[in-house]
Parts: C-alpha cells; sequence; structure tokens
C-alpha cells in the first residue's frame, strides 16, 4: 500500500494519465459482463413464372386421365384399329366386324373423383402445419457487435435498450475494463504472426479511449477512422466544439482538414473537493478556485492527481493562462521561471500526488482538499458527508471518453478472431443510440458522473423530483456540467508540440523539494541500519574464512 508522499514528490510522464476506472480504489471491480442475444430474419417464398410458362398457361390444359381409364381407351383404340385401318385382310379373317365399344361413343377425359382416406388426410394436415411453421422462421445470418467500455461509464440500461431497439438480429456483446490505460495497453500489444485471439481487445468492433490518449492511438496506428461520418445524423448533431476536437491527422494533431477518429459518448471536468467539517473546525474560506490552492493554512492539506498536464494547467490557469498555452516562454509573464516558481510553491501545499491513492486519503481523513476528475470524484464522495466539490470559478480542464475503431490493416490474416475484417455494420446505429437525448436520464440521476455530448453547450434542466428523498450534493455542476459562465472558461487538453513537451519536461525535473518529512527521516534511518548490519555480517564472515 503506497504511503503518503512528501510535499514535491516529482511527477512522472507520461501525459496521458486520466484514471479511467472511476471507483476502482475505493471499490471491488465488478466483474465482466457479457450481453448476447441471437437473432433470426424472416424469408417469404414467392412463385415466379418464366415467359414460356406464361404462354403455355393460354392453351387448354388436358387433365392427367388415370391409368385405369388410359388403359380402357388403349383397348378401343386398338379394337377400331384391328377393325379399319389394317385392310380387307383382316376384315375376311374374322367371322364377323367387332360392334363399335359403348366406352368409345361416349369417350370423355374427366378425372375421377378420388375421396382421400383418413390417414391421407391427417399427413396432409401434418405436412401443411409443419410448412406453415418453417415460413414463419427467421433464416438471415446474425449481426454482431462488439463492445469493450470502460467500466461504470455506461449506463447499465443501456445494454438492455439498446438490446430492445434492435430485436432479435443482434448479437450483441459487452466487455468492461477497468481503466483506459489499460485498454490502451492491450490495443498496443505487438501482433505476431500468431492467431489473434477471440478475447483480444483488437477483435472488438468498438472500443473506450479517453481523448487524451486519441493522438497517441492515431500516431501509433492503433485505430481506424470511422467512415462516412458525414452522412451520419449523429456526427452532424455533434456541436462544433466535438467536431473541432475529433478531427485529426494522422499525426493525432487537431487538423480542420483531418479525419473522424472517434465518437464522444461521454464527458466531464476536473474538480475540487474539499471536507466542510474540516473547514469550519478550522475557520477556513470555501474553496472557490484555483488560487486557494495555494492558500498557506493548506499547506500539507491536498493530494492532486499525478498527471503533468494537470498539474502544471492548475498553475497555468492560477496564473490567468490557458492550459493549451503553446510557448510558456513568450505566452506567459516570466516565462518558465515563473511557471516553475508557482509550480514549486504548489508542490510545497500538496501532500501526495497519486493518480490511485489520492482520494483514499481524503476519504479517511489525512488530507482535506482532493483534486481530481469528475469521473472519479463523485462516486467517491457521494458515500461521504459534509463534502463540497467545486469547478474552479476561472474554468477547468474537460475530459472525453470516446468511441474508437481498433485498426486490423495491421493484422495479416482475413480473420481477425471471431471477427471478419471490417467494422460491424452496426456501430453507427451504436453510435447514434448512445447520443440521443433520451440516454440523458441516468447522468442526470447521477447513476454515471459525466453528461452526454449534447449537455457541452450549456447545462441541461434537471428535474427537482429526481432528487427527491435522496440526500443532494453540495456542488456547482448541474445535472454533471460546470455552470454556463465557468463551462464557456473550461477547454479540452489539446496534443502538445515537442518543444511544448519540453517545457514540461523541464519543469517537472526541476520541481523544488522540501526537506525531508518524518517517513523520509525513518526510512533513511531503516536503510542506514539495513547497511550497518549488512558491513558487520560481512566482516564477520570475512574474519571465519580467514
Amino acid at each position: 500500500m503506497a504511503a503518503l508522499l512528501p510535499s514535491g514528490t516529482s511527477l512522472y510522464l507520461p501525459l496521458p494519465c486520466r484514471r479511467s476506472n472511476p471507483s476502482s480504489s475505493t471499490a471491488s471491480p465488478s466483474s465482466p459482463s457479457n450481453y448476447t442475444t441471437n437473432f433470426r430474419c424472416c424469408s417469404s417464398i414467392s412463385q415466379t413464372r418464366s415467359p414460356e410458362e406464361s404462354e403455355q398457361r393460354k392453351f387448354q390444359i388436358i387433365p392427367h386421365t388415370p391409368p385405369l381409364r388410359l388403359a380402357a381407351s388403349a383397348v378401343v383404340f386398338l379394337s377400331l384399329s384391328i377393325g379399319f385401318g389394317i385392310g380387307a385382310r383382316s376384315c375376311s379373317a374374322a367371322s364377323s366386324p367387332v360392334p363399335p365399344s359403348p366406352a368409345a361413343d361416349n369417350y370423355n377425359l374427366e378425372e375421377e373423383k378420388v375421396v382421400p382416406s383418413e390417414d391421407e388426410k391427417l399427413e396432409k394436415k401434418k405436412m401443411d402445419e409443419a410448412f406453415e411453421e418453417w415460413k414463419s422462421k427467421k433464416f438471415a445470418l446474425t449481426v454482431p457487435l462488439s463492445v469493450v467500455a470502460l467500466r461504470d461509464s455506461i449506463p447499465p440500461s443501456w445494454m438492455k435498450e439498446f438490446i430492445q431497439s434492435q430485436g432479435k438480429r443482434l448479437r450483441f456483446t459487452v466487455k468492461f475494463n477497468g481503466s483506459l490505460e489499460s485498454i490502451f495497453s492491450d490495443l498496443s500489444v505487438p501482433i505476431g504472426k500468431s492467431k489473434v485471439k477471440s478475447s483480444s481487445i483488437m477483435v472488438a468492433d468498438v472500443v473506450s479511449i479517453g481523448d487524451s490518449w486519441l493522438n497517441f492511438a492515431i500516431k501509433k496506428a492503433l485505430i481506424e477512422p470511422i467512415q462516412d461520418v458525414e452522412e451520419q445524423k449523429w456526427f452532424n448533431n455533434l456541436s462544433t466544439k466535438w467536431k473541432v476536437l475529433l478531427r485529426r491527422n494522422s499525426e493525432g494533431e487537431i487538423d480542420p482538414e483531418g479525419k473522424i477518429w472517434s465518437a464522444p459518448y461521454r464527458w466531464g471536468c476536473m474538480v475540487i473537493a474539499y471536507n466542510k467539517v474540516k473547514f469550519r473546525k478550522n475557520s477556513l474560506a470555501p474553496v472557490e478556485d484555483w488560487s486557494d490552492l495555494w492558500r498557506p493554512e493548506l499547506r500539507g492539506r491536498i493530494s492532486m492527481v499525478n498527471s503533468p498536464r494537470e498539474v502544471i494547467g492548475a498553475v497555468l490557469k492560477y496564473m490567468g493562462a490557458s492550459y493549451n498555452t503553446k510557448n510558456i516562454s513568450s505566452q506567459i509573464p516570466g516565462g518558465r521561471d515563473a511557471v516553475q516558481q508557482n509550480l514549486a510553491s504548489l508542490a510545497k501545499q500538496v501532500r501526495l500526488f497519486d493518480s490511485t491513492h489520492y482520494l483514499k486519503a481524503f476519504a479517511v481523513g489525512d488530507v482535506w482538499v482532493a483534486v481530481g476528475w469528475s469521473s472519479d470524484v463523485l462516486p467517491v464522495v457521494k458515500r461521504m458527508s459534509n463534502v463540497a466539490v467545486v469547478v474552479p470559478k476561472s474554468g477547468s480542464s474537460l475530459w472525453a471518453d470516446l468511441w474508437a475503431i481498433p485498426a486490423t490493416s495491421r493484422i495479416e490474416t482475413e480473420p481477425v478472431g471471431g471477427r471478419v475484417r471490417g467494422p460491424s455494420p452496426l456501430i453507427h446505429q451504436w453510435i447514434e443510440f448512445c447520443l440521443q437525448t433520451a440516454r440523458a436520464l441516468p447522468f442526470k440521476q447521477e447513476v454515471v458522473p459525466g453528461a452526454l455530448p449534447a449537455a457541452i453547450e450549456g447545462p441541461v434542466v434537471v428535474p427537482k423530483e429526481l432528487f427527491e428523498g435522496k440526500p443532494k450534493l453540495d456542488t456547482n455542476l448541474i445535472g454533471g456540467v460546470p455552470p454556463s459562465d465557468i463551462l464557456e472558461k473550461c477547454e479540452f487538453l489539446e496534443p502538445l508540440s515537442d518543444s511544448t513537451l519540453t517545457d514540461y519536461r523541464w519543469l517537472v525535473s526541476n520541481m523544488q523539494k522540501p526537506e525531508h518529512r518524518l517517513m523520509d527521516r525513518v526510512h533513511q534511518a531503516v536503510s542506514s541500519l539495513v547497511r550497518f548490519v549488512s558491513q558487520i555480517n560481512f566482516k564477520n564472515s570475512t574474519k571465519i574464512s580467514s
């Protein structure tokens, strides 16, 4: 178990490190669930006639004569032939001419009426019933859709509602993964000559991916563009903010001429949670903005995610700049040195930089303030009392969970696990379903933290009756969305250029470290004792050997 780290503990890169399982640090992860159903589709039978058959129907069809009637006719025909067609020798040979047969005079081809037996009637009935049953069956192939989703990022009701909307023709499989980092790691596994297993994320039709991982996934060719998006209703209904964020070139950079590589289904923001009881007891003013993190009375009372983009971004917002500042040296008064000084001051204020355990420290009271993603913070604080959650009034960073299609072009074999190369035809239907306004209710009810993409233009109205009889969280979020005046100042994190990334590395490596605290001194004492004991043992073993 990770111990609380001293103030100023260095942050590490990689940059995209939003924790993706909202409650994995406080609640046991649920086991993956699969939702599967099979379908068939009906086929109809129709008879068609060729032109030749139609022409023959113009002529009268002679009914088929039963075998006995044909035999009698043949006898009559032979009688007449003997009497008239063979010649005089036959006439003289007969003692008397053969009289004409009455049957020949009255000859007709009327079919005799045959009455079926009871057994024949029963057999015919069974055949008719079997035929009707066969016609009622659905004989089309099933249409599969395989989804790998971030755990707790989609409401459980979505799966059931999507299955109902598609009917029996859908074969739907959903698997959940604990973190976006884990999903990205599985997508990045090198593909060899061996056959890809059907359980691999690579064979899924769509997978969850975080917006901070998008440029890396595109650059490494782990995902492929979504085809024909311009013709899709879900894409045309997206706001300009989303279209700007999603359109990327092959290097993963935002490009107005680029392609669409993903579709959003949930988003949120960075928030600050604080313990109202501790604040009241110590007569502290409530937290409202990033500048409150630099208050002297909160030194050593703060835990924060271990993300350089978020930590340095908080410093930039504190200095009145943007998260996406391109050139720190020229765009920030005082340049990198000024940012570095404020970053060092923040490091002294923060007791713990840890994306996994920062909320545990907050829950047990070791720290009074926690700074993290709303997808992490909200599920935890809902189980606590006397906690307030705020979006800083100067604006915050936004995060988004996206649907992306794994790239299978780098796999040589035609069958990719259980999936034939090429995404499912139901992908657009799944995305369209997830973006419908009818899907917003679980977010409004706070079943799942976040909001639908449509809410990016501003908070939606949340009926008060949804929270009747439920404890209400003290927050300025409205249905998971920041107030409109604050939302205007929020921004998604754009990919960093190489020069800006170099500045970030320099800032992290030059964070000032304060003097050692008690735990550091204890650690040093233990290390010294271990070295001392090792030296004594070495000397004793040397004496014995000599």
